[in-house]
């Protein structure tokens, strides 16, 4: 094509066309993730109430598949990989929030619908069991002839039994779509739903969205409580785990020092404390009160300290580690002091 034939093709596109594509490049690049989604099938009344649903979080954008897809390709940028998601009714979303918060926002906004006849169900349709609230009549013929359990039985038709009444993927008939209806059963859900969305140079498809968040958070908190467990019981210094083994290799030092009897201005106070406990349980033996110093008659010997707590400074085992990781802010205060105390101890 010449560049005279190309002029002349540019100026017989119409002004207004040139405006909207301009205004869905603006749309484009004002927002770090952008979407297409589907609309199709939502009446206009649920689609205006998921615009003020979504404002403030996320912006609709809807205009011509082909000046959609000519704004994508001019933006470029990696958008133009989201022309394949312009077909049949669809819609841009543009928002700052990242692409899982948009995607959880719009399946939170889907509500359910009523399912019409020639409309493919979108999962396994079942009537349930109990009274349908409708009075004996023809209806009871109406439920049988699409599969259903049903009786009159006290002076109501009602479902004996769960009906499994269509499978996933199979056509909705007349009759059934009439009897779903009649039992106000709404099988489909109807919302705004997302194709694909660009974000930071990445494309995502909802099935690379669709995670439970809870279940994700709580995977990477495990896995950081286990790296923490890991680099403290093998002995490996990081930024993080630095304090708590500085406050646990202080503890195992002055434990030592106790057992060693090091006299030590940090330990002095537990050595005397130890050695009178042991005074006293030793004078607690001795049934000849004479044989005693005055102040040590009639004294009774200091409760044994329990087996769990006599092992516990010396515990190093995955769930005191655990423990320690969940008070950090303890740790700090304590690292200093244990600090000190290795030097002054060990030199």
């Amino acid at each position: 094509m010449s560049e005279s034939e190309s002029v002349r093709k540019t100026e017989t596109i119409p002004e207004w066309k040139r405006i909207e594509v301009g205004e869905l490049t603006d749309f484009l690049e004002e927002y770090q993730s952008v979407g297409v989604v589907s609309v199709t099938g939502i009446p206009s009344r649920q689609l205006q109430s998921m615009r003020r649903d979504l404002h403030g979080s996320a912006e609709l954008r809807m205009s011509r598949n082909t000046l959609v897809t000519r704004a994508l390709e001019q933006v470029n940028d990696g958008l133009e990989e989201l022309t394949d998601y312009v077909y049949g009714q669809v819609a841009l979303v543009g928002t700052n929030d990242n692409p899982f918060g948009l995607y959880k926002q719009l399946e939170a906004s889907k509500t359910p619908a009523p399912i019409n006849a020639g409309e493919v169900a979108p999962n396994d349709i079942v009537i349930p069991e109990g009274d349908t609230g409708v009075d004996p009549g023809p209806f009871v013929g109406e439920l049988q002839q699409v599969g259903a359990s049903a009786r009159i039985m006290e002076g109501s038709i009602k479902v004996t039994e769960d009906s499994h009444v269509l499978d996933e993927g199979e056509v909705v008939s007349e009759e059934l779509s009439n009897v779903l209806n009649e039992l106000g059963i709404e099988p489909k859900e109807v919302g705004l739903d997302l194709r694909g969305v660009y974000s930071e140079g990445v494309l995502f498809e909802p099935d690379e969205l669709a995670i439970d968040v809870e279940e994700y958070r709580a995977d990477i908190q495990s896995a950081a409580a286990g790296a923490r467990n890991l680099s403290i019981n093998a002995g490996y210094p990081t930024a993080q785990t630095a304090p708590t083994m500085l406050a646990k290799a202080a503890g195992e030092a002055k434990a030592l020092g106790l057992f060693a009897a090091i006299e030590d201005p940090e330990l002095v106070p537990d050595l005397i404390a130890k050695a009178d406990a042991q005074l006293r349980t030793l004078a607690a033996q001795i049934d000849d009160e004479e044989a005693l110093p005055e102040e040590l008659r009639g004294v009774e010997a200091p409760a044994a300290a329990p087996a769990d707590e006599a092992d516990e400074d010396e515990s190093t085992d995955e769930e005191d580690t655990e423990a320690e990781a969940d008070d950090t802010d303890d740790d700090d205060e304590d690292d200093g002091d244990g600090a000190e105390g290795l030097g002054a101890m060990f030199g």
